[in-house]
This record gives structure tokens, sequence and C-alpha cells, in this order.
């Protein structure tokens, strides 16, 4: 019945010109061929398509077949009747109208969500890039669109994370890469091949979108990928293999990534087309970094690099792309940056990273977000290892760098470890600086001091949380200790001594008074938990406490105490250093210049 149908539709339009086709004609096409999909009558609706008498009918209505087509290939993966479904989406192809089959493709792609958008990508690309090569005007135009709406769903995929997942592929984005690179291939020839034969203007315009192309391939999926180690099995790596496909493709088209990656971020702007440059900020920021990290930790294309750049201008190229990482907080692109950072800073000296490089915006932010990853990241090994790295950029600056950052961090890190991290390479470098025959100015004398007033003194006085502070409260304890100990008050190489009186009353009276205040106050805490306890050990019940006004979290008694307990005996370390530190400067401003009091 539904062939008698749609036979009968072809037949009342054999005898129209194509100028005369009416809308509805198109709907009883489409109906019909849909029921003789349904009701599985392929081979018939095989013999129409292919019948020669047909061809004007099907170049301007096929087109509408395709969707049920489709559908059927997907549903049916298994069917005995798939290969007609293939050779009918095949012939549709060659034969309709490739304008109209174009919109048709990318309905289609759009649809699905989750499993099916890889599924059906796959199938699609081909006769989408069959469809494409068809068209002659406006070529430019149909590569941009459909590979903006390629990407658009490719970027829903999740992107595999394990060298377990990418092997998987569940999701079938490391397939529908693989297929991507070769839709795009021909249109990259094209343009090469074109460049003195074509229509200047249409060949620039299919650059422009081949490139828009590789900057959002950069952002999604390669700035969240994770790649293989660079060995035998980089090869396998179906992601690593995308990723040096795109960089080839933008060499192929007239921009080679180190004219852009170094052109990137300057006043003065180097792309071809306004158009590009006004292209989001944040994407295109993403798409460099990216890119930089493909190149420098990945190694991917880094043969194409001047050989004659130097350590330190590559820092400095790299540090804007590094900033945009560590910005972010997935784990899987901060911890780009972190890699990134490393390997620029691998390839330069200890101390010969020069200060004025701190006057670059970038210099300073990068070390503010490790502190970020360092204090609030959850995974432990990225925690130690932007550490790792904030100590290795300290080492590579000069003395006033250093001096300069850990007024920076020291300002802005608001936290008691890293603060004490920093407490301690100052007096590192105090200690380097006193055993060179020639003092360095920064760490001596009065900038110094200058530095000294940031790290001993108590916050908010007396009543500063000493338990909150105490990492950074024992740091500058055992600086003051140390500088006693080193510096003799005839010397006076530090300035301590011209300071002391300033430093005993900012910095060692408060803390008595604070932890008089304290102490007393967690010793009273500790007598009502243990009166609490009596009562709570009856009923079985959680109790809570109340600590510098803030309520711990309900626990069992016996482990409020420990907590409360171990608060005690925070406050009995720091005591004992600040009575060995006041024991030592009164011995120290006694003494003879013959003693000599060694560390303990």
């Amino acid at each position: 019945m539904a062939v008698e149908e749609l036979q009968s539709i072809i037949k009342r339009c054999q005898i129209l010109e194509e100028q005369d086709f009416k809308e509805e004609d198109f709907g009883l096409f489409q109906l019909a061929g849909q029921r003789c999909i349904d009701e599985g009558h392929i081979e018939q609706l095989l013999e129409i398509i292919q019948n020669e008498k047909n061809r004007v009918i099907i170049k301007n209505m096929g087109w509408n077949l395709v969707g049920s087509v489709v559908r059927c290939l997907l549903w049916n993966k298994e069917d005995e009747k798939r290969k007609y479904y293939l050779l009918m989406l095949d012939l549709l192809v060659k034969l309709c109208n490739p304008k109209e089959l174009l919109l048709g493709l990318l309905e289609l792609i759009e649809e699905p969500s989750g499993k099916q958008i890889s599924q059906i990508i796959l199938l699609l690309l081909q006769p989408l890039q069959t469809v494409i090569q068809k068209l002659h005007n406006n070529k430019a135009y149909s590569v941009g669109l459909a590979l903006s709406t390629l990407w658009s769903q490719l970027s829903l995929l999740p992107v595999p994370y394990s060298k377990e997942q990418i092997q998987t592929d569940e999701y079938g984005l490391c397939q529908c890469c693989k297929a991507l690179i070769e839709f795009t291939k021909p249109f990259v020839e094209e343009v090469i091949n074109d460049k003195e034969n074509s229509v200047e203007s249409e060949n620039e315009k299919l650059k422009d979108e081949l490139l828009k192309f590789c900057f959002k391939s950069l952002k999604c999926p390669l700035l969240t990928a994770q790649f293989f180690e660079q060995s035998k099995e980089a090869g396998d790596d179906p992601l690593r293999c995308f990723a040096s496909e795109i960089i080839g493709f933008l060499s192929a088209i007239g921009h080679p990534f180190p004219k852009m990656i170094f052109n990137h971020g300057r006043k003065k702007k180097t792309w071809d087309y306004l158009e590009f440059e006004e292209e989001e900020d944040k994407q295109l920021a993403d798409s460099m970094a990216s890119l930089a990290y493909l190149v420098f930790v990945q190694g991917i294309s880094i043969d194409q690099l001047p050989m004659v750049l130097s350590p330190s201008y590559l820092l400095q190229f790299n540090m804007g792309h590094i900033e945009v990482f560590l910005q972010r907080t997935e784990e899987s692109i901060f911890s780009k940056g972190v890699d990134l950072l490393e390997n620029g800073l691998l390839r330069i000296e200890d101390n010969s990273l020069l200060h004025h490089y701190l006057e670059i915006k970038s210099f300073l932010t990068v070390p503010q977000g490790l502190v970020k990853v360092m204090t609030l990241c959850p995974i432990e090994t990225l925690r130690k290892k932007s550490l790792a790295m904030l100590q290795l950029y300290i080492n590579k600056l000069d003395s006033q760098g250093k001096y300069t950052l850990f007024r920076c961090l020291l300002n802005t890190s608001n936290h008691s470890g890293v603060e004490a991290f920093i407490i301690q390479n100052i007096k590192n470098q105090i200690d380097v600086s006193l055993k060179k025959t020639q003092n360095n100015k920064w760490f001596t004398g009065p900038q110094l001091i200058s530095l000294l007033d940031l790290v001993l003194f108590l916050p908010e006085g007396a009543e500063t949380d000493l338990l909150q502070n105490s990492d950074r409260i024992m740091a500058s304890l055992n600086l003051l200790r140390y500088l006693v100990i080193k510096d003799n008050e005839k010397d006076n190489q530090t300035g301590l001594w011209t300071e002391l009186g300033k430093i005993e009353n900012n910095f060692l009276k408060p803390l008595h008074t604070g932890l008089n205040m304290s102490k007393a106050h967690y010793e009273a805490e500790i007598k009502n938990s243990q009166e609490n306890s009596q009562v709570v050990q009856k009923s079985k019940d959680l109790c809570s406490v109340t600590v510098g006004g803030e309520e711990i979290p309900n626990m069992p008694p016996e482990m409020q105490l420990k907590v409360l307990h171990s608060a005690l005996f925070t406050f009995d370390l720091i005591e004992s250093v600040l009575a060995r530190v006041e024991e030592l400067i009164e011995i120290k401003t006694k003494s003879t210049p013959e003693e000599n009091i060694g560390i303990k």
C-alpha cells in the first residue's frame, strides 16, 4: 500500500516542471517514503530512487528521507537490511540537492545526546564531506557551519581522563576526533593547492574557518585532555594524534604556531582578519595556553621553534599561558599550568632570573596561583608539586626578585602554612647573605628590617588566633632565634638590635599576653568538657564545645578532649621557643663579644 501510494505521488510529479513542485507534494512524498521504510519496503524504495525517470523528483524531495534512513541505521545495527539503508543513504547523498541536504544532515547531527552523539557523527561525516565538496558557492561558509556544528556536539562529550578511559572510549570522543581530522583534510588541502588558482577572498575565508576550528579544538577537547607519557605508547594516543594534526593544520594553512604564540598578547596583533581578533578573549587565551602546553610539555612540533630563544624569554612568553591554566579550577587543566611552569623553570639557572621580570603581572600572579593550588586542591600530589614549583621559582630569582616575591606573598597568601614557608625562605636567604664576604643589601640592614616588619608581628595583637596562626608564629620565632644567635649586637649586620624594642612591643609582648589568654581559655574548655562527658556517657550522646567563639563540630567527648589537649600542646611549644628566644636576647645583650652561642 505504501509503495503504491509513493508511486502515485511520483507519477503525478513526473509530469510537472521542477519549479512547479508544491509544498504539499514534498509533504506527501515524505510521508509515503517514511511509510515504505517503516513497513520494510526498502528494496522497492531503492528501485524508485535509482529510476532515472525520478531523478528530478529525488533531487528536490529525496533529502526528506535522509532522517528516516539515518534513524534506521542507528536503531537497527544488526538488521540484515542494513546494507540497503547504507546504499540508500549513499544514493540520496549523490542525487539530492546539496544545499538542502547539508542543512538536513546538520540538523540530524544536532539532535542526539549522550553516546548517540558520536554514533551519528561517525555515520554522517563522510556523507557530509561529500555534500560540501559538491557545493561550489559559499563553500567556506558551509565548511564553517559544519565544523561549528560538529564541534558544538563533540564539546558535550566527556573527555576521557585515564589511559583506560582513552582506550575504552566509552562515549566515542577519540574515534570522532580521528574521523574529524579525515573530514577536515580535503579542505586544508584545498587551501594549500588553491593559493594561486582560486578566488583569493573565498580561499582566505576558508582559511579563516579552518583557523577558528583549530582554535576551538585546542580548547575542547585538548585543553582538558590527558596524554600518555612520551614513549612508544605516545603513537597510540588518539588525543595526542589529534593534537598533532591540529597543529599541523595551523602550519599548513599559513599560521605556524611560533608566529601565533609569540605574537599573542602583544598590543599590535598580526592576525590576518579583524573578525578573528574579535573572538572572545577568554576562548582565545584558553586555546593559546593549550597550544603552548602541547608544544613545550608534550613536545609536539617543538622542532619548529627557533633555537636561538633564551630560557628566560621562553618563560616570559609562557607565564601568561601558565596564569590562564592556574585560574581554572579543574584539576586536569590547572595541573597543566604547573607542568608548563616546571618546563620553563628547569631551563633557567638558579639566581639568574632578573627582578625586572616581576614588573610583568603574570610573574606575581603565577606564584599566587600556586599558593591557591597548595592550599585548596584536594589532591595531595598536586599540592606537593605546586609547593615544589614555588620553591623552584624562588630559587631561580635573583636576590631582589626573591625579596619582592616574599613581600608579595606575605601580604596576599592569608595562610599560616604558606607564610611559614616564606619565612623559612627568608631565613635561608639571610643565612646565605651573612656567609658572603660582601653582604646582600636585600637581606641585611634596612631592607631586611622592612621585610621583618611583615614577619615579626601579630596581625591582631594579643587577640590574634594563635592556634590558626601557629605555623607562622613558630616560623617567626625560629627566624628571630636564628637572628639573635647569628648576628652580634656589635656587628648588627641585619639591623635586628636596632629594632629590638619595636620587635618586643609588636611581637614578643603581645604573644606572651595572647598565650596566657589562649591557655586559660582552653584549660577552661577542657574542664567543662570533662564535666560534660560524665553526663554524656550516661546518655551516650555527642556533645559540642565552643572554642574562640566557634563551635567544634559534634564529636565524642574523648575526641573533643584530644583536640583541646592538642591545642594546649601547641601553645606550650610556642611558649618554650618564645622563652628560649628571650633567654638568648638577654644573654646576648649582657654578654661580651667573645662569647659564642651555638644553635641548639
